[in-house]
């Protein structure tokens, strides 16, 4: 129970208020979480009637530790935390991947953003640690000035050096493996009462420990009796609550059959069977009317399989390749007119092909200079003035707040943290959504504006799918790509994470990965060091969307194109693997479209999603293989790999230069 242990740091607006605190020793007059936070004076105590429950079983499959936490604390609650290797309790940070909405603090630990509960009540997480830790070290965090701890010091869970609690697999993204509520070794039939009396006995050493260590205070026998007697019913009812309600890691672990039946919808990943196509070049505004051009596609797109199409941003622009947006209600754009468009949009959905908008937020061509000859004045409906320009950009002379990201220096950036450019904006992207009926969004150049704004605006507009642009630098050593390329997809994962899951990613990291993986023959690469896919779909699948060539890259602008010769290799990597695929147009209307379709065609016929599990089988100099979900097996590469016959028979059912693909019989 937190009653008692509820410490509140607060500034005093004046000296007089609150003078009903108590009165302290000067020494004793401040306090801090140590190492993390800075003093503060303390302004009172309250006592508060809530708990914090953290439960901690290893999984069978990987001896890992498992740990739900889970409070009845109103609001939102973040969890600063870390781990320990020894009895000095000596926080550290752990290794990635981390739970969603986790940011590092300081170097010393981590902050993660409990999860509301589905009753809404309270909020959870859940941790999947390594089996080598002593200890799980955490404070609770409600605002910047109210902290949780355990009466002065951090909480701390000792994690089982051996297999003393039973175990329970619950679910979790870093695992990749399907659980149900029979995931249970097949030798430990175990009954509900064994788990209750095993819980039972863990908070009865516990609370002695903790009694022994902490409590100055004493209570009579039969007091303690009344409160452990308390504590075994929660614990039997907590446990049948753990049992019929799985929680989740990263929500990676949807069991298969469940995501076929009733598959979950959100903004982030559809419905998890998305294959996306990029509905434009970097040329195609050069026709002038790139909408009635697609029209005449839209049978062949959604014959070929694609439920998805990306369309090019559709405002009027200074380039005529519509990413320096200057009036954002104005859609009279190079590649067609606001009719044009609707009705381009209208046909597509009625081949039951969804529809993205390619939405340009961090930035904005501005309609006139301001008395120093700068251009930082917005015209048409939104008609802005400086405030709504970002002030660390010397180039446009904002008098907003500082960026909250990476500058683009070639038009003004938007101020986000301003709350009218805030609301004008998820008042234009609804606007497009009823007007014009697109049901969701690409978003470009998401690395200048922090994913807390993201998901703001998505949270308005609803969309049915959502996928943003951060892109930024690999990791190299002396020119050479390094193989752990953890930063990087960290780095990517850490925006998903601030806009809450709302937005998938490109995965980048699996681009550039494969570029030099085809180029140099080192298929190795394709396996990170724990076995795992190398890029963000290794970590969060279902919010990686995967790609090997776009508008940027590809066609005449070129800036990082794909090998040359090898584009089928990274299809078939890319359609066979979790995530959500995207295929670029100068591809599906190429010599490759015939292999490409009947990649796609075998993706769907398996069921391939964007949660799907992969197991390497090979990752060597000339050759990488994988099995997934048992019922697709692909190589790439020169080498030799023919899959193993002892589960499955195998039949080839796709083939081409350098990759070959398998199904299941």
């Amino acid at each position: 129970m937190l009653s008692n242990m509820f410490l509140k740091a607060d500034t005093l607006a004046s000296e007089g208020k609150d003078s009903s605190s108590r009165s302290k020793d000067p020494k004793q007059e401040t306090r801090k979480v140590e190492g993390f936070y800075e003093e503060l004076p303390i302004a009172k105590y309250a006592v508060i009637e809530n708990s914090v429950t953290v439960s901690v079983s290893k999984c069978l499959k990987t001896a890992k530790n498992l740990l739900y936490l889970v409070t009845d604390l109103p609001g939102e609650a973040v969890v600063h935390w870390g781990v320990c290797r020894d009895d000095a309790k000596n926080w550290e940070i752990p290794a990635a991947p981390h739970p969603p909405e986790t940011t590092v603090f300081k170097n010393k630990a981590l902050r993660t953003m409990l999860q509301a509960n589905e009753d809404g009540n309270g909020c959870s997480g859940s941790f999947t640690l390594d089996k080598d830790l002593v200890g799980f070290l955490f404070v609770l965090k409600l605002n910047e000035s109210t902290w949780l701890n355990c009466m002065g010091d951090d909480f701390f869970i000792p994690l089982p050096i051996s297999s003393s609690i039973p175990a329970q697999s619950i679910p979790g993204e870093s695992e990749g493996v399907p659980v149900s509520e029979n995931t249970v070794g097949a030798d430990q039939e175990v009954s509900h009462a064994t788990y209750t009396d095993g819980i039972i006995n863990e908070i009865r050493s516990l609370v002695s420990d903790f009694s022994a260590e902490k409590r100055q205070q004493t209570k009579t026998k039969e007091v303690q009796e009344s409160i452990l007697q308390e504590i075994e019913k929660l614990a039997a009812e907590a446990y049948s609550i753990f049992r019929s309600s799985t929680p989740t890691f990263m929500d990676e672990t949807v069991l298969e059959s469940e995501a076929m039946q009733a598959p979950k919808i959100c903004s982030g990943t559809g419905t998890g069977y998305e294959i996306l196509l990029q509905g434009f070049n970097w040329e195609s505004h050069k026709l002038g009317h790139w909408y009635m051009e697609l029209k005449q596609k839209v049978e062949e797109i959604s014959s070929l399989g694609f439920t998805v199409v990306w369309l090019p941003p559709p405002t009027e622009s200074v380039s005529p390749e519509g990413y320096m947006p200057k009036d954002l209600y104005n859609l009279n754009s190079r590649y067609g007119n606001i009719d044009e468009l609707k009705d381009l949009v209208k046909i597509f959905h009625r081949k039951g092909v969804k529809v993205l908008g390619d939405a340009v937020l961090n930035h904005r061509c501005a309609h006139y200079k301001n008395g120093n000859g700068v251009w930082n004045m917005f015209g048409g409906r939104l008609n802005w003035d400086d405030r709504a320009v970002v002030a660390d950009d010397p180039h446009f002379q904002g008098r907003g707040n500082k960026s909250s990201g990476d500058n683009f220096h070639a038009a003004p950036n938007i101020d986000h943290s301003q709350e009218f450019v805030r609301k004008d904006l998820k008042e234009w992207l609804c606007w497009l959504r009823k007007e014009i009926g697109y049901d969701g969004w690409r978003l470009d150049f998401v690395r200048g504006f922090w994913g807390g704004y993201v998901k703001d605006y998505l949270d308005a507009s609803e969309p049915y799918f959502a996928v943003g642009e951060y892109w930024d630098s690999l990791s190299y050593t002396y020119g050479e790509l390094d193989h752990n390329q953890d930063a990087h997809r960290q780095r990517i994962v850490d925006w998903i994470n601030a806009t809450s899951g709302t937005a998938g990613a490109f995965d980048v990291t699996t681009k550039g990965i494969l570029h030099t993986t085809l180029e140099k023959c080192e298929y190795w690469r394709l396996s990170d060091q724990k076995g795992k896919p190398p890029g963000v779909v290794g970590w969060w699948p279902s919010r990686a969307v995967t790609f090997i060539e776009n508008h940027d890259t590809g066609s005449t602008q070129g800036h990082w194109r794909f090998p040359g010769g090898k584009e089928m290799q990274g299809y078939a990597y890319i359609l066979t693997h979790p995530g959500t695929p995207a295929v670029f147009f100068d591809h599906i209307f190429s010599r490759y479209q015939s292999e490409i379709a009947a990649l796609i065609s075998l993706r769907n016929r398996n069921k391939i999603h964007c949660r799907s599990i992969v197991k390497i089988t090979k990752a060597e100099r000339d050759v990488y293989a994988a099995i997934i979900d048992e019922k697709v097996a692909v190589k790439i590469g020169p080498g030799h790999y023919e899959p193993p016959s002892s589960s499955h028979s195998w039949s080839s059912k796709v083939e081409g230069r350098d990759y070959k693909v398998w199904e299941a019989s």
